[in-house]
C-alpha cells in the first residue's frame, strides 16, 4: 500500500477576512475532493486570513499512480483558482507494508 501526501500552501491576496478564507478553502476542498476522490483538509495557517495550507491524501497500490494523482491535484488547484495563488507544494509518497 502506498500513501501519497500533498501539502499545498496558498496565498489569498484579495481576501479580507477569515470568513472569506473559509469560503475559498471550502470551495477548493469540495471541488478537489469530488473530482479526484482524495481526502483534503486545511492543516495550517488557520488564523491567517491571506494564507491557507491544505493537506491532501490518497491511497494507492502503486506509488507512481499516487504521485500522478497528487500532481494532477496540484495542477488543478493552480489553474482553476484565480483568487488563490499557489506559493508552493510538496508531494511525499510513503510505502507501507
Amino acid at each position: 500500500m502506498n500513501v501519497g501526501m500533498l501539502r499545498v500552501r496558498l496565498r489569498l491576496p484579495e481576501n479580507g477576512s477569515l470568513k472569506g478564507k473559509r469560503k475559498v478553502v471550502k470551495s477548493i476542498s469540495s471541488r478537489v475532493g469530488n473530482k479526484f476522490n482524495v481526502s483534503i483538509a486545511e492543516t495550517d495557517d488557520l488564523d491567517h486570513w491571506q494564507l491557507a495550507t491544505l493537506g491532501i491524501v490518497c491511497v494507492s497500490n502503486d506509488g507512481r499512480h499516487a504521485n500522478e494523482i497528487l500532481s494532477r491535484v496540484a495542477n488543478f488547484i493552480e489553474v482553476s483558482r484565480g483568487d488563490a495563488e499557489v506559493l508552493d507544494f510538496e508531494i511525499e509518497i510513503l510505502n507501507t507494508l
